[in-house]
């Protein structure tokens, strides 16, 4: 289809595609994204997360590093730590510029095509010269700009999840591997105690005051105590490897690496289910994200029903004619409309993808928001459980195996009871003591998933209890 125009009317469409690709421009930067993160997750990253994009920004982040590894490693300043030094957390924030950069550019125009042609025939000069628009981008820009919103929005709150979910495994790492160290002294002490009782008892069958069983069964209990004390050396090494990769510690890094001794001290009131509450209603990523992403479904659908038919393309031509016998010269302007005729494929499979889509995103929201109030309850119940233990075991059950030992302590020194006895006595004691190590634990685990959970990404919060050593052979004696 060719039609003529006048000059005036060609520079005024050309005007006006002019204008609306530039107003067709969506753009999103880095620093929009590293503001959005640490605004959303503020309690998660205190506003330091930031990419390293030069060899001076990197090096700055070395000495930082350097100076925090000089210090002991508190769960504050392994976060801190991970935002610094964390390649794999780096490499999270440049995919999620990377995928909010292929969201904006969805809201761009594509770029026109011009084109030159040159024909000759005998003593005639002809030259073509076109100007292309796809015209059905530029009529459906306002949509596609409003697709593209939501996309790097969504993109952005993907990135914001995501970097709260490696701030909560740090978290969690450096629990356990503090737990585990603290759990290794008290293991070296029972396999001293259980290696004191097998050597006694070794040496009063020698003299035949034990008979072969009871001795076997101290000699047990040393060989249990042993495979105790090294499952417990490997553990310590296991969790202080995973809190390495999760720092991005390199071999000499890693060597340099102080934890403290043992797991803060409880807070002194648990957090009550009120504010929990209260604060959960408000900014929860996962509902967010599920309704953002329904949006953009539902802005995708609608325009997929009139791209999904056709397409049209906009030319605007201008053809020169030259005859050299005659020293004519002509100019012909117009203008070219295609239209892609939806004969073979009326779009139809193309429609049903987008509206399976957003059935799948509408229910997807649905889910999110009815299982948002559930994963929180039992968040927060492995929190308030996990604390009710901890605090138990901190202020009744090792207050009251104290008091047993001190009180079999003064049995043992008025001959009422043997070594033996007060040996397994101690055993007991240390294994209370692992047992409330193993419950404090339980809660800073709990604690750290309950933060999550607030903000939107609920974790397993699996409550595990921790067995008591068997108390060997000389408790009957």
């Amino acid at each position: 289809m060719k039609r003529l125009l006048s000059t005036s009317r060609g520079k005024l469409v050309l005007s006006a595609m002019s204008l609306a690709i530039l107003s067709g421009c969506a753009s999103v930067s880095v620093e929009q994204n590293l503001d959005r993160v640490n605004e959303e997750a503020k309690s998660f990253t205190e506003g330091q997360l930031s990419l390293a994009r030069t060899a001076d920004e990197r090096q700055q982040r070395a000495e930082a590093t350097q100076k925090l590894l000089q210090t002991l490693l508190g769960q504050r300043e392994a976060v801190q730590l991970a935002l610094l030094n964390s390649p794999s957390l780096q490499a999270l924030l440049a995919q999620g510029w990377a995928e909010s950069a292929d969201a904006a550019q969805i809201g761009r125009i594509a770029n026109p095509i011009f084109s030159l042609e040159r024909m000759v025939a005998g003593d005639e000069l002809e030259l073509g010269r076109a100007l292309s628009f796809g015209l059905l981008d530029i009529l459906t820009l306002p949509g596609r700009q409003g697709i593209a919103t939501r996309r790097i929005e969504v993109a952005q709150l993907r990135l914001t999840g995501d970097v709260v979910d490696q701030v909560t495994r740090v978290r969690q790492a450096w629990v356990r591997a503090v737990a585990a160290q603290q759990s290794l002294q008290y293991a070296r002490q029972v396999y001293d105690s259980a290696a004191a009782s097998a050597e006694l008892a070794r040496r009063m069958q020698a003299i035949g005051n034990f008979n072969r069983l009871t001795r076997a069964r101290e000699q047990a209990f040393y060989a249990d105590a042993g495979t105790r004390l090294a499952t417990a050396t490997h553990q310590v090494t296991a969790t202080r490897e995973e809190l390495v990769r999760l720092l991005g510690l390199d071999v000499q890094q890693a060597q340099m690496l102080k934890l403290p001794d043992r797991l803060p001290e409880l807070p002194k009131q648990a957090v009550d289910p009120q504010t929990v509450g209260t604060f959960a209603t408000r900014n929860r990523l996962d509902i967010r994200l599920a309704q953002t992403t329904l949006a953009a479904s539902a802005r995708a659908q609608g325009l997929n029903m009139v791209t999904s038919f056709t397409d049209i393309e906009l030319t605007a031509r201008r053809n020169t004619s030259t005859d050299n016998v005659a020293g004519e010269r002509s100019v012909a302007r117009g203008y070219e409309i295609d239209v892609r005729l939806p004969i073979f494929d009326w779009g139809g499979m193309q429609r049903d993808a987008m509206s399976a889509r957003t059935l799948a995103a509408a229910n997807q929201l649905d889910a999110t928001v009815r299982s948002a109030g559930s994963s929180l309850r039992e968040s927060y119940s492995a929190y308030r459980t996990a604390y009710d233990i901890a605090r138990h075991s901190r202020d009744e059950v090792v207050p009251l195996r104290k008091v047993i030992a001190e009180e079999n302590q003064l049995r043992y020194n008025g001959m009422i009871i043997g070594i033996f006895e007060l040996l397994a006595d101690a055993r007991d004691q240390i294994a209370t003591v692992m047992t409330a190590i193993n419950s404090e634990q339980q809660f800073w685990l709990a604690d750290a998933a309950l933060q999550a959970s607030l903000i939107g990404r609920p974790i397993n919060t699996t409550l595990t209890a921790m067995p008591d050593a068997p108390a060997g052979g000389g408790a009957g004696h």
